[in-house]
């Protein structure tokens, strides 16, 4: 969000000091990790979409969704990172709902990232009542307000845009970063807000979750094996939090770490725009396609299309 502009507006700026031929290093370099992180998480889709037993399971439906998610950021990430190297201004109409949709997608990771802690919560400490607090429909409504969640916070923005600035704006032309577009006073103090509710809210869901879960373990040698499951699979879901919470102190740690090492401008620019924004993206498949023993069993047939043979 704030470091998806921060990011792109730096590179946008600094693109002609880069040669020709290190702008397509550095193009193809994130094409090629994009194009191989889609791969994967296409495969993950078609996993999920061809097997009806994944439907039942609320947890494969997030994570099912989480990767969905993924897909939508990485790939307008990364058109807006190539627009950057190909053209110097593009239509503000244009880059708006770019510029949106990463916004949507960076904003939805921590909020699904919270509902699937607390789904592993119910599984683990209210097991008789997971069948109805978890059921398929409420998934689904999870999910709705994931994106209404995300809609009150990034719509606004546009809304604002919208009565403050002319019409004429989204007819001209612009370097597509957030702050050239999201400039108005309002926009930044709302920003800094929702970002701080937002990540108070999943960190102490995180915290809460993952303790309910430890202390159930101790108290339940039986269920001790799903408890540490659970527990371990919490621990994955906060590193991809950690990483996602990258996205919103990108601009500052990008800052340090150009003051730090002020030769190297562009490279950690640029390796920044890689640890952030792209690696970040091949943690959801490590999670249940290679850990997850159901999932990873189908998984392996069609990302290796060792057989294509209905299951």
């Amino acid at each position: 969000m704030n470091s998806s502009s921060h990011d792109l507006n730096v590179s946008n700026s600094l693109r002609y000091r880069d040669s020709l031929s290190a702008a397509v290093a550095k193009n193809v370099i994130v094409l090629a990790l994009g194009l191989t992180i889609n791969y994967i998480n296409g495969t993950l889709i078609h996993t999920f979409r061809k097997h009806q037993v994944f439907y039942s399971n609320p947890r494969y439906i997030l994570f099912i969704h989480l990767v969905v998610n993924d897909m939508i950021q990485l790939t307008t990430s990364i058109t807006l990172f190539v627009l950057t190297y190909v053209f110097s201004q593009i239509n503000v109409a244009f880059c708006c709902l770019i510029i949106t949709l990463v916004i949507f997608t960076t904003f939805n990771t921590p909020i699904n990232l919270a509902v699937m802690a607390v789904e592993c919560y119910i599984a683990i400490c209210l097991p008789l009542q997971h069948a109805e607090f978890c059921s398929i429909e409420r998934t689904y409504m999870a999910l709705g307000w994931i994106w209404a969640l995300s809609a009150v916070s990034t719509m606004s923005d546009v809304f604002i845009i919208l009565a403050t600035e002319p019409v004429e704006l989204f007819y001209s032309t612009i370097q597509c970063e957030r702050d050239n577009l999201f400039r108005h006073p309002v926009i930044l103090k709302k920003r800094e807000g929702s970002y701080i509710t937002c990540l108070a809210g999943v960190l102490l869901t995180f915290l809460y979750t993952y303790f309910s879960i430890f202390f159930a373990a101790n108290g339940a040698k039986s269920a001790d094996r799903d408890s540490k499951k659970a527990r371990n699979t919490i621990l994955l879901h906060a590193f991809q939090l950690l990483l996602s919470i990258l996205t919103y102190v990108a601009a500052v740690l990008t800052q340090a770490l150009v003051r730090w090492f002020p030769k190297h401008y562009l490279t950690v620019i640029f390796v920044c725009y890689i640890i952030i924004h792209i690696l970040p993206r091949f943690v959801s498949p490590i999670v249940y396609g290679l850990r997850d023993k159901m999932f990873k069993q189908y998984l392996k047939k069609y990302l290796l299309c060792i057989d294509n043979k209905p299951y």
